[in-house]
């Protein structure tokens, strides 16, 4: 079976055919960074991560960008507020993001090009836009540079979107425009903004709109035409839709495929500084260890909307624990961790169909159990053919334990977690005995726990355990 993939532009899952056989090219949409990062935004590197790894997994080499806005609007207003220099909040803001990134062992990009280091480039885009007739100075000397979006007849094309039932643009003053519409590929500086935060231009010093940036790093680092474009949802328009817009319109292939990850919500609303229901990382990994927070964003489908609850994420804590505790008893019997084998055929096929994680960290359970009834059997060389199936598909999803990017926890933690793990291990199975009716084994694990110091309680909600 070939990767299927759900393209945006098409609105239908196709088989995924790169431009180069053998190769991808992908290209995310980083964050700006303005503040520190909350769950929300680590979302859509960890989907794309596991994309990344699949696509590796499957024998492709895989060039992936993604980039980092490090001047906009908001960086400049932010820092103003805050009283330092804007380039000193966005160094602050992206080693934040760096650190949120590593915390839940996202894989650096192969590239990660910095808008402000490439402000020539997007100089030279801008130029050609305006040698073609899609693009215009402003004539009130602000120095400002627009895209003439009905220069360009397939705009809307990515989000099926007719120019009149658009909104006018936000990104500038309308007085300069043709069109409400038009969008800037050159602010020109105001006098109110520091002056290092201006580069020069045929139209007069200035800075780059928000989404120049992105084709002209997409196109220096993967070429004219390359494989998916991805991001949040939330970046389909207007952000997608003019980085098409304006790639097309100087005559760029840009991106065969566009992928999309859905938002974390609280409450039902987008998870947002604006909306003050931010959960920033440091905060969650206080109550919880990252590899736990990252398999609670795997199994939920890339492009399902997740409501974020700490009951919720408790819950995948616990799930996970199970497969770790799997993993560390199949290991002590075999006499260590085998290198990763190969993934099972549901899992391959759930991957393999618009990257399925709910049904492929199911295959992923289905084949613990398999290897709990070889422990309980001792057939060893099975066991370690399971155990290595086990960790093909942890280590495809990023959740392999003894990955070294998840480093050494706490002594104190790491024994939680361990005993956490255990426990819920044996519950499992007691809860299994139960449910076929061998009660005299659910009373032996029972027994077992006590002689432990492990309490159990029987509740309408299921199992609860504590320490006697």
């Amino acid at each position: 079976m070939s990767i299927r993939l759900y393209d945006t532009a098409t609105r239908e899952v196709r088989d995924f055919v790169p431009l180069e056989e053998g190769r991808v090219g992908v290209y995310v949409c980083g964050l700006t960074v303005q503040s520190e990062p909350h769950v929300g935004h680590v979302r859509s590197a960890v989907n794309f991560d596991v994309l990344r790894r699949w696509l590796t997994h499957r024998g492709f080499a895989v060039d992936f960008i993604r980039n980092v806005t490090d001047i906009d609007d908001k960086i400049l207003t932010k820092a103003e507020v805050q009283g330092r220099p804007w380039y000193n909040l966005a160094y602050d803001m992206k080693r934040e993001l760096d650190r949120a990134y590593a915390a839940l062992n996202v894989l650096p990009p192969t590239y990660e090009p910095a808008a402000t280091g490439h402000v020539p480039e997007m100089v030279a885009l801008i130029e050609q836009l305006i040698a073609k007739g899609h693009a215009y100075a402003a004539e009130d000397g602000t120095g400002d540079v627009f895209f003439d979006v009905r220069s360009w007849p397939g705009y809307g094309a990515l989000t099926h979107q007719r120019i009149e039932d658009m909104e006018a643009a936000e990104d500038a003053d309308p007085r300069g425009k043709r069109d409400p519409r038009d969008f800037a590929l050159w602010k020109g500086r105001k006098s109110t903004e520091p002056e290092t935060a201006s580069w020069p231009s045929p139209w007069g010093p200035g800075r780059p709109g928000w989404h120049i940036e992105c084709s002209a790093m997409a196109g220096k680092y993967l070429g004219q035409a390359f494989d998916i474009h991805g991001g949040g949802v939330d970046l389909r328009f207007p952000h997608h839709e003019n980085e098409l817009a304006q790639s097309r319109a100087a005559g760029h292939g840009f991106a065969a495929y566009w992928m999309h990850n859905a938002w974390i919500t609280t409450a039902g609303e987008k998870m947002s500084k604006s909306l003050g229901n931010s959960l920033l990382i440091p905060a969650v990994l206080e109550r919880f260890r990252g590899i736990e927070l990252r398999y609670y964003m795997v199994a939920a489908h890339y492009r399902s909307t997740v409501e974020f609850s700490f009951e919720a994420l408790g819950e995948a804590a616990v799930a996970f624990r199970r497969i770790e505790a799997f993993v560390e008893r199949a290991a002590d019997a075999v006499g260590g961790l085998p290198e990763p084998g190969i993934a099972c055929a549901d899992f391959v096929q759930a991957m393999d169909d618009d990257l399925g994680t709910p049904a492929a960290v199911a295959a992923i359970h289905e084949v613990v159990r398999e290897g709990n009834k070889l422990l309980a059997g001792g057939d060893g060389p099975a066991l370690r053919g399971n155990l290595a199936s086990v960790l093909a598909m942890l280590d495809v999803l990023g959740l392999h334990p003894a990955d070294p990017a998840w480093g050494e926890e706490k002594g104190d933690d790491r024994m939680a977690a361990v005993v956490e793990a255990l426990v819920s291990g044996l519950l499992q199975q007691r809860a299994e005995a139960r449910a076929e009716k061998d009660f005299a084994t659910a009373d032996a694990i029972r027994d077992r726990l006590k002689e432990a110091g492990v309490e159990i309680t029987d509740t309408p909600d299921g199992q609860k355990w504590s320490l006697a």
